[in-house]
């Protein structure tokens, strides 16, 4: 069983770790079932994952590799199996230095002032990478937030141009009737000029009708004084 947990090790929840490595909740769960199935070991709560950084650091590497996942899953237990002798090592040598701790008090104290030291090094860290973590989600946020401006923006945009599209072909589409309707009173005017013109012409195909009968009429008949003559061109 797994046991390389340090003390004060700060865990993460599977929606944590999403949010850290911007990938969604199933596909954290998904990496650990590929890890898990190749050997890899997690702390669990029942059947609930519990992440620490070294299983992050595992899940990154699963997310960006270019290999088959199965072959770097493979990979990253080999790490874990290493790490976890490393660590034993360490905890089986740990006892042996209770015996070579300094029975000088000084030195003991000045021992204990080192390691709260180190403590206190690590807990300011810890407290950073927590405001870092902070800082990092309001910049997403905030990025979140700008797209959505952005967004909007170009969808206002869209709409103002449709709209002077719109506007602009109703005023096309005017100004195209009235020519329309310009154009047929022309022709309507046109038409009725040339209908008169061929009420004329046929008046005066009728009038030099009638002269040329009277002028037959005249040839024919025996002939008289002028003034008979020149009554056609009086009638």
């Amino acid at each position: 069983m797994r046991h390389d947990i340090q003390q004060n090790e700060q865990s993460f929840t599977t929606k944590q770790v999403a949010e850290e490595l911007g990938i969604a909740t199933p596909t954290v769960r998904k990496y650990g079932q590929i890890l898990e199935r190749n050997g890899y070991e997690f702390f669990k709560d029942g059947d609930r994952r519990i992440f620490v950084r070294s299983d992050i650091e595992s899940l990154i590497a699963i997310r960006d590799t270019d290999k088959p996942l199965d072959e770097t899953a493979k990979h990253l237990v080999d790490q874990q199996v290493d790490r976890l002798e490393e660590f034993n090592k360490t905890e089986v040598a740990i006892p042996d230095t209770y015996d070579s701790l300094p029975q000088d008090p000084n030195q003991l104290k000045e021992s204990l002032m080192f390691l709260a030291n180190e403590l206190a090094a690590t807990r300011e860290m810890n407290l950073q990478l927590t405001n870092d973590m902070s800082q990092l989600k309001s910049t997403v946020s905030r990025l979140q937030q700008d797209h959505h401006a952005i967004s909007s923006g170009i969808g206002n945009s869209a709409q103002k141009t449709n709209a002077k599209i719109e506007r602009l072909t109703e005023q096309q589409n005017t100004h195209y009737e009235t020519l329309l309707q310009q154009e047929k009173e022309k022709s309507e005017f046109l038409q009725k000029e040339i209908q008169n013109m061929r009420d004329e012409q046929k008046k005066e195909w009728r009038s030099q009708n009638s002269f040329n009968k009277r002028l037959e009429e005249a040839v024919k008949k025996p002939t008289g004084s002028l003034e008979w003559f020149f009554s056609l061109f009086r009638k």
